[in-house]
């Protein structure tokens, strides 16, 4: 069977340093030699390969940037709209303006806002603006926040301190030495930890995801917001990947603890690169104080995306459909697990979710379940991000095409070589250099 793709991935690993642009996307992560590794077209939640072989998305959803499925035919009409119009000029887009006051009105706490294209881009933003506002310059961390230097020196001196926070292995080499001490990883929940940080060292800034594999317990989010308060320490929510998945906004307005910044990117334009940092008046103003700018900040697809985006996400009350999808899709998991007497442990939001399977050969079991889903049709992994196009027909077709893939695997865990059943490598976990 023709394999396009594959052959396309050999040829970019010799001119292309890792192969692709995003480590997440890389084909070892999902089913090594075999994955289709590119696409020609999307809609919905529906992928065609290389060889116009059909997929059914019940993956990554392009990283979870499509909650609303791809190619949405409204959000896609505002960009040619603009494309026809010109997407940049020597002025600036109006489209920006209306952006930071729609997002500004969905979060009452904050004031103003900045534009990027990129998580990572606003997370570096963020962080400049914070430190400028605090005064100083170390950083308490809790969650992943983008391949910076200003992050990944958390593994300077020690190259698993972020291993707890979504990729183990990340190698800090290239990063300046003198970086190192300057940003503190803590515990999700271990408010104990965050406290000590702080009593120890000069904390500036508090930078976390709201939530990601676990919920706050024993009003952790509340003692985060007093500490930093206490302190006078500018505290920053990342909510890249939680934003618009439980609320209409931040995860944060979930729980009632407002912070003193907050970072989107993601779901935003429903995969057009927009990113964005809101914040209070008091701290925001310090981007005028550093040098903060970019040229393609200023192009105009982003922000008209957005605007699109955030009105069918309102109309369609999207963050209700892809939670209750999120749930039906877990429930149905631990039912499968308990059907075939598999130990199962389920994590994240239920928009943003994963499982893994309690056994030494949980990576291997990955391989062979992606495996075998590809056949049936399916791009599919142990991460799901729900869209508002996961309709019902296609969770039962998901679940059916699990039911004998769970059957397998619990095949293997009674005694049958996994080994024999794999026709290719196991898959990576966490980062590892592609030879």
């Amino acid at each position: 069977m023709s394999n396009r793709g594959q052959k396309l991935w050999e040829r970019a690993k010799q001119i292309i340093p890792g192969g692709n642009m995003l480590l997440s996307k890389r084909p070892e992560m999902f089913l090594p030699e075999q994955w289709p590794a590119y696409f020609s077209r999307s809609k919905g939640c529906k992928v065609w390969d290389l060889d116009e072989r059909e997929y059914t998305d019940l993956s990554i959803m392009g990283i979870g940037t499509n909650t609303l499925g791809y190619g949405h035919p409204e959000v896609d009409a505002a960009v040619r709209e603009v494309v026809e119009k010109g997407n940049m000029s020597t002025l600036n887009c109006p489209e920006e303006v209306a952006l930071a006051e729609r997002l500004i009105e969905l979060h009452s706490w904050a004031d103003m806002a900045r534009f990027a294209r990129t998580g990572g881009e606003a997370n570096a933003i963020a962080i400049r603006i914070a430190r400028a506002a605090s005064g100083r310059d170390k950083v308490a961390i809790c969650g992943y926040h983008g391949w910076h230097d200003w992050y990944l020196s958390a593994n300077l001196g020690g190259e698993q301190r972020l291993d707890g926070h979504l990729l183990p292995g990340l190698d800090p080499k290239g990063v300046p030495r003198e970086l190192q001490g300057t940003v503190l990883p803590f515990s999700y929940n271990r408010i104990d930890e965050l406290e000590a940080l702080i009593a120890e060292h000069e904390i500036g800034v508090i930078k976390m995801e709201v939530s990601r594999n676990e919920g706050p317990k024993d009003q952790f989010l509340e003692k985060v917001r007093a500490l930093a308060t206490a302190h006078q320490i500018v505290l920053v929510f990342d909510e890249c990947t939680s934003g618009f998945r439980e609320t209409f906004g931040g995860l944060h307005k979930k729980f009632g603890v407002n912070p003193d910044m907050a970072v989107f990117g993601k779901a935003l334009g429903n995969g057009y690169a927009i990113s964005a940092v809101i914040g209070s008046r008091e701290v925001m103003e310090n981007a005028q104080s550093t040098f903060i700018s970019s040229t393609f900040w200023t192009e105009r697809i982003g922000p008209a995306a957005a605007l699109k985006t955030l009105e069918v996400m309102e109309r369609e009350r999207s963050w209700e459909v892809i939670t209750a999808t999120g749930l039906n899709v877990r429930g149905r998991w631990r039912a499968l697990a308990e059907q075939h007497g598999l130990d199962l442990t389920v994590s994240g939001l239920p928009a943003v979710q994963s499982y893994a399977f309690n056994s030494t050969d949980n990576l291997k079991y990955k391989t062979l379940v992606t495996q075998e889903m590809l056949k049936k049709g399916f791009l599919s992994t142990p991460l799901l991000f729900s869209s508002t196009a996961h309709d019902q027909e296609v969770i039962e077709r998901y679940i059916e095409g699990l039911d004998g893939c769970f059957a397998q695997v619990k095949g293997c865990e009674a005694g049958e070589d996994v080994d024999q059943l794999l026709e290719g490598p196991v898959c990576h976990s966490g980062f590892k250099r592609l030879n």
